[in-house]
């Protein structure tokens, strides 16, 4: 097998040619036997080799094939994979391409309608802008023309250009503003000299409607001489009509609001003329009028200047007259707390006859606790400046009312009533040590003589007279228990008044046993 295997088709040549250069002479005929055997030899043997060589081979070649017909198709499937992957994304970028476009359209398109619309918005703001100047305008040349008119002669004209003053300024402040600065007025103050009735009215509603909310214009009106003018009127024949006081005293009320026009107001004669409106009771129809003139007052007892002026009136008991009525009496203790700021107005109050009872009668005002801190801070004032003061407090029955202040009243009330308290404990501590230290005296310097006790046992003098001490303080103890017991009860009374309890209720045992055993260590005084 191994020599067929190694036989070939060179091997045969080569013997061809060795054996005819040998045997050169031999006969062709025996030549291509041999030469016509050795092929068919060679062709059988090696046919036969080639063709197992080539079954050997077989598998090697099956399976390299197969791997390469593998490798072919996963390349063709790769190729087809890749293919329809790079087709999928081209698609896909295609589509994301698309998408992007129609995003910028759309982009694009709101851009433009956002631009539409901006610009339709300030085409929007630029015309009501116009139409808005324009308005401003227009009002601002009506300001010009009415200020022109009011400096005219003929007075129906003037009388038309001060009532649109007074509508214009009613309620707009710019107006107010824009009027003064255009400068009318000097030529409103100036038709207060004029005999029309109807014209000062028209001028005096313009001069108030100007000075609303407006210091400047307030300081204006005044510094143009308005305040004399408005008394000349009083003092005319056109005073008789209440038109013309109501406007007035509403004029003063405006003006006198501003610190510096005070006392100005007040040392101009102005203060009796208030006062005479507000006594003016007997016309209803007019309580507007009283309640200016009741404020104007209140705002002019501001500035202590004003104070002397106010006690040349009979101002002060008048308005002890209107305690009572809870309608004006706080403002009434308002312009008594700024009266008593001043040792006058102190002395003028404190010389009222009731005048401590009244106000004592105040702080048991347990619905108003406005007028008892009021009247608590008058009477503290009052308290605290003069001691004749503190003992008609203590006659007019003060004690009860402020220990009861200082349990029911309000954090302000309750503090007052403890600094009047802390007065009459101090004045009531002099009067005792004044009494011991007297009682000490005349038993030290001035002994009794003729007695042996006193003479051979001075201590027993000493201890007498403590002893006489110890019994005042328990006099004064006692009072201020009993005190305090009283006001409890007047309290527990009140709470089934409000608790709407019968009448015949008793109170609880545990009630009366906290009321028998209250002391006046809690209290300040």
């Amino acid at each position: 097998m191994a020599k067929c295997h190694t036989n070939n088709i060179g091997s045969l040549l080569l013997d061809h040619t060795s054996t005819t250069a040998t045997a050169t002479g031999t006969h062709h005929s025996r030549l291509w036997t041999a030469f016509s055997r050795k092929i068919f030899d060679a062709v059988s043997c090696g046919g036969s080799s080639r063709y197992r060589h080539y079954e050997d081979d077989i598998p090697s070649f099956t399976t390299s094939a197969t791997n390469a017909t593998a490798s072919v198709s996963r390349e063709k499937q790769n190729k087809t994979t890749l293919s329809v992957t790079n087709n999928s994304r081209k698609e896909e970028n295609g589509n994301q391409q698309n998408l992007n476009v129609e995003g910028e359209k759309g982009k694009v398109k709101a851009r433009n309608g956002k631009s539409e619309k901006l610009s339709d918005l300030l085409s929007m703001a630029e015309a009501e802008s116009e139409s808005e100047t324009r308005k401003k305008v227009e009002v601002l040349e009506g300001m010009k023309r009415v200020v022109r008119e009011l400096q005219v002669d003929e007075g129906v004209k003037r009388r038309e250009a001060a009532c649109n003053v007074r509508l214009l300024c009613k309620e707009d402040g710019k107006a107010r503003v824009t009027l003064s600065m255009l400068g009318a007025i000097p030529p409103l103050v100036g038709m207060l000299d004029l005999e029309d009735f109807e014209c000062q009215i028209d001028a005096l509603y313009a001069l108030l409607n100007l000075g609303i909310g407006n210091d400047v214009n307030k300081a204006a009106i005044v510094k143009a001489g308005a305040v004399h003018k408005m008394l000349k009127i009083i003092e005319s024949p056109n005073a008789a009509n209440p038109s013309v006081s109501e406007v007035i005293v509403a004029n003063f009320l405006g003006l006198s609001a501003l610190d510096s026009n005070k006392p100005i107001i007040g040392s101009s004669g102005a203060i009796p003329f208030l006062v005479n409106s507000l006594k003016d009771l007997d016309h209803k129809n007019r309580s507007q009028a009283q309640q200016d003139a009741l404020r104007a007052l209140y705002n002019l007892s501001i500035s202590p200047s004003n104070i002397s002026f106010i006690l040349e009136t009979d101002l002060i008991s008048f308005l002890m007259g209107l305690l009572g009525d809870m309608e004006v009496s706080e403002r009434v203790l308002s312009i008594l707390s700024n009266a008593v700021s001043t040792p006058e107005g102190r002395k003028a109050i404190s010389a009222m006859p009731d005048a401590f009872p009244i106000l004592v009668d105040v702080l048991n005002w347990t619905d108003s606790p406005g007028c008892q801190e009021k009247a608590s801070y008058i009477l503290m004032v009052m308290a605290h400046k003069a001691y004749g003061d503190r003992q008609a407090m203590i006659e007019a029955g003060i004690v009860s009312s402020l220990l009861e202040l200082t349990l029911l009243g309000s954090t302000l009330a309750q503090k007052r009533a403890s600094r009047i308290l802390e007065c009459l404990r101090v004045d009531k501590g002099k009067q005792v040590s004044g009494n011991y230290g007297g009682n000490m005296g005349a038993a030290v310097s001035a002994p009794i003589y003729g007695t042996p006790s006193s003479s051979s046992n001075p201590n027993l003098v000493s201890k007498e007279c403590l002893e006489e001490t110890e019994d005042m303080m328990s006099e004064e103890k006692k009072a201020v228990k009993q005190l305090v017991q009283q006001s409890l009860q007047n309290n527990m009374r009140r709470i089934v008044k409000r608790a709407n309890l019968p009448q015949d209720f008793v109170p609880s045992e545990h009630f009366k046993s906290l009321t028998s055993s209250s002391t006046s260590k809690s209290l300040p005084f």
